[in-house]
């Protein structure tokens, strides 16, 4: 790979990972549009765990609080607290997408990534995201996301398996639909996103560890690091703009891509 492909690949990652425009779809059009051949899988593994440090780096103060109020509380004398609760809720809200993604994971790689799949998926649920932005009460925090929320949250990420869909749109989609602020929303998706980069983000490895591909650690350091910076910022100023912004733009993003594919790619 040279190094202009490596820095786009590296951006595209980084910025759609948390944008709620699908970062899937970006990857799977963006060596189409440049003419690229695959990236493989070693430099997947590495602007994966460029972004899952980015979130965990950002939210390392939230992280710390979460995981010890988590572990007290389960010892004799913990008792359970706001960071506590929202750790369980993080876990529940991972199971559906572990489950469903298993069962369908070999449909996704194969039939589901078609541009037809990408284009239908970036409008509908770029509508969806605005029609809930728009409607949802907007008057919750994050720490009153119960079990009941967190499932529906949960099975709303089992969705992002299409591509197009997009991790971060459809879990904050949910989350505006339950009645969350949409810097709470973009928030708990964020938190969620860990567990499930983790995870995802395993898988590959796995494969990689599996196949006799070779490793070119300088294109992967340089991904890695591109993807951390690029991810790190895009979380900073998403929630400092999201509140003012609204979803719209986003939405208008989504519906512009999905009509070029459309026009352009079918």
């Amino acid at each position: 790979m040279d190094t202009i492909q490596i820095f786009i690949l590296s951006l595209v990652q980084g910025i759609t990972e948390f944008l709620p425009i699908s970062s899937s779809a970006h990857l799977i059009l963006t060596p189409r549009i440049f003419g690229y051949h695959d990236q493989g899988l070693a430099f997947d593994v590495a602007v994966h765990l460029g972004s899952l440090l980015a979130v965990v780096g950002y939210f390392r103060a939230d992280l710390a609080r979460i995981l010890h109020d988590f572990f007290f509380s389960l010892t004799a004398n913990g008792t359970p607290t706001k960071a506590s609760q929202m750790a369980w809720m993080i876990i529940l809200a991972t199971v559906p997408v572990v489950i469903i993604g298993g069962i369908f994971k070999s449909l996704v790689e194969t039939d589901l990534r078609s541009t037809l799949v990408i284009a239908i998926t970036t409008i509908v649920f770029g509508i969806l995201l605005y029609w809930f932005d728009i409607t949802g009460k907007r008057s919750r925090d994050e720490y009153t996301v119960n079990w009941q929320d967190a499932l529906v949250i949960g099975l709303f990420q089992a969705l992002a398996i299409i591509p197009g869909t997009s991790r971060s749109g459809i879990t904050m989609t949910a989350g505006l639909m339950l009645g969350l602020t949409r810097e709470a929303a973009s928030r708990f998706s964020f938190l969620l996103a860990i567990p499930t980069i983790l995870m995802s983000g395993a898988l590959v490895t796995l494969d990689l560890v599996q196949s006799d591909l070779p490793v070119m650690w300088h294109d992967l350091l340089l991904g890695a690091a591109l993807s951390f910076v690029s991810a790190y910022l895009c979380i900073h100023f998403f929630l400092k703009l999201i509140e003012k912004l609204g979803m719209l733009p986003f939405v208008i993003y989504r519906l512009l891509l999905g009509g070029v594919l459309f026009v352009f790619f079918l």
